[in-house]
C-alpha cells in the first residue's frame, strides 16, 4: 500500500541568499574592461621594452577572471529555514545540484546572536549540544531581524494560543 505523505503547514520560512550586486551582463562588461585595460597597459610596457610585464599582466587578468567566476558561482548558494508543526529544517543548496539538509526538534532550538566587536554578528541555532550557524552572508541588521523573527516563531510554536469558543466570556 502506498503511504500518504502528510504535509504540515509552514509556520515560518526564510530564504537566505548571498548578495549579488552584478548581473551577468555587468560581469561581462567588467571582465572586458579588465582585459582591455590590462592589454593596453601590457602593450605600452612591451613597446617600451619591458616585455615581462605582459606575462604578469596576463596572470593578473587570469586571477581576476577566476575571482569573477567564483563570485558568479556563489549565486547558486542559498539557505532555506522552514518551521512547520514537527521540525525546523535548514536546507542548503551548495551549488552543482548538491543539497544539505538538517532538521531539529523546534522545542529544543535556541536562537543565539553573538555580537563580535568590529565584525558582523554570528547567528547560531543551538540544540542539545549541536550548533549550526545560519545566514553567514547576511549583514548585521538582517541577521538581527532574522534572529528576532525566528525566535518569535519558535516562541509561538512552543506556546500556542488556543481559541476555545466555549471558554470565552459571554
Amino acid at each position: 500500500m502506498d503511504e500518504v505523505v502528510r504535509r504540515h503547514p509552514v509556520r515560518f520560512e526564510a530564504v537566505i541568499v548571498p548578495p549579488q550586486s552584478l548581473t551577468r551582463r555587468g560581469l561581462v562588461v567588467l571582465g572586458a574592461a579588465i582585459a582591455g585595460g590590462s592589454a593596453f597597459m601590457a602593450g605600452l610596457a612591451w613597446a617600451m621594452g619591458a616585455w615581462p610585464v605582459a606575462g604578469f599582466s596576463g596572470l593578473g587578468v587570469a586571477l581576476a577572471f577566476l575571482f569573477l567566476f567564483l563570485y558568479r558561482r556563489r549565486r547558486a548558494f542559498h539557505e532555506i529555514l522552514s518551521l512547520d508543526e514537527e521540525r525546523l529544517r535548514i536546507i542548503r543548496a551548495l551549488g552543482r545540484g548538491r543539497r544539505e539538509e538538517r532538521s531539529f526538534d523546534p522545542y529544543w532550538v535556541r536562537v543565539r546572536l553573538i555580537e563580535r566587536p568590529g565584525r558582523t554578528p554570528a547567528l547560531w541555532l543551538e540544540t542539545r549540544g549541536a550548533r549550526e550557524e545560519i545566514g553567514i552572508w547576511l549583514g548585521a541588521s538582517a541577521k538581527r531581524e532574522l534572529a528576532s523573527r525566528l525566535a518569535e516563531a519558535l516562541r509561538a510554536w512552543r506556546n500556542p494560543e488556543f481559541d476555545n469558543p466555549q471558554l470565552r466570556l459571554a
